[in-house]
């Protein structure tokens, strides 16, 4: 793994990617949310991937909210934290995955839940869903850009534990990807599971009948499932028309106008915002 010594105190504080990269540009953007959540369910149809998760993820049945947290926590982290922070983060990751292991039952596989080729179906996954989906919002992408978003987020599958020399590089070789590891996906329990999540997240009561936090994930996890590629779709027997993409998009690019309209300190992760102070001014900023 990389070490916090091999770079300058300057590049420490801008963190692995920076405030110039197409990686901030992305994850800063309101449809990170929408890309995250089509992440999420596109990970789950690889079998052995989602079979770990349902039986190592700490919280997945009991408290998935919390679970969403802290995988937001950590790609926040790893986006816009310092070297020093980021690489704390991942190794608090790597630490939960080391050592367990177990049978997928539909498949047979023995796996360990670090398999290299495990975190590089989730890691495609995240890179393509975040990217497919801001550019459908009008993220101002051009295919430089797009390339250049791939292969900056090498970095972050190899630190994760990813093959080096495996994880895709530009737009070309991650689509390459997919197409090799598809007839290997398939529409298992604990996928049927996350796709309910997704849909009939669990609220109490009162956040329910007091607050509009069920309508407005709604709408969000509506966006998730719709900006799923259509054989995506197809395998979790949703509606898979090509005439429904136009309408997908122009959803997307009306979500992104209208969050983009909220103040900023409401709609930006506090990471994104301390980070920006901190490259502003070049020094830490203490939590």
């Amino acid at each position: 793994m990389t070490s916090i010594r091999d770079v300058t105190p300057a590049q420490d504080l801008a963190g692995f990617f920076g405030p110039d990269s197409i990686t901030w540009r992305i994850h800063a953007d309101p449809s990170y949310s929408v890309g995250g959540l089509r992440a999420l369910l596109l990970q789950a149809l690889h079998p052995v991937a989602m079979g770990g998760v349902s039986r190592f993820s700490v919280g997945f049945q009991t408290e998935p909210w919390a679970r969403l947290t802290r995988t937001a926590e950590y790609v926040a982290t790893l986006t816009f934290g310092t070297r020093r922070e980021a690489l704390r983060a991942v190794r608090a990751v790597r630490g939960v995955h080391r050592g367990k292991s177990d049978v997928e039952p539909t498949t047979g596989r023995a796996y360990n839940v670090d398999d290299p080729d495990l975190l590089l179906w989730v890691h495609a996954c995240e890179v393509d869903s975040l990217l497919s989906v801001a550019r459908r919002s009008g993220v101002p992408l051009t295919d430089a850009d797009c390339d250049a978003y791939v292969a900056e987020q090498v970095v972050a599958g190899e630190l994760i534990g990813c093959t080096p020399g495996t994880v895709p590089s530009s737009v070309a070789e991650l689509a390459a990807y997919f197409e090799r590891v598809r007839p290997e996906l398939a529409l298992t329990d604990p996928a049927k599971d996350a796709l309910r999540f997704i849909l009939v997240p669990p609220m109490p009561g009162w956040v329910q009948v007091l607050t509009p936090a069920r309508p407005a994930w709604a709408g969000l996890a509506s966006l998730g499932v719709a900006t799923l590629p259509r054989w995506a779709r197809s395998m979790y027997g949703l509606p898979a028309l090509a005439l429904t993409e136009p309408a997908t998009t122009a959803a997307a690019r009306a979500f992104r106008r209208t969050t983009l309209a909220l103040p900023t300190r409401v709609r930006e992760n506090p990471t994104l915002r301390a980070a920006r102070e901190r490259v502003a001014v070049g020094t830490p900023v203490v939590a």
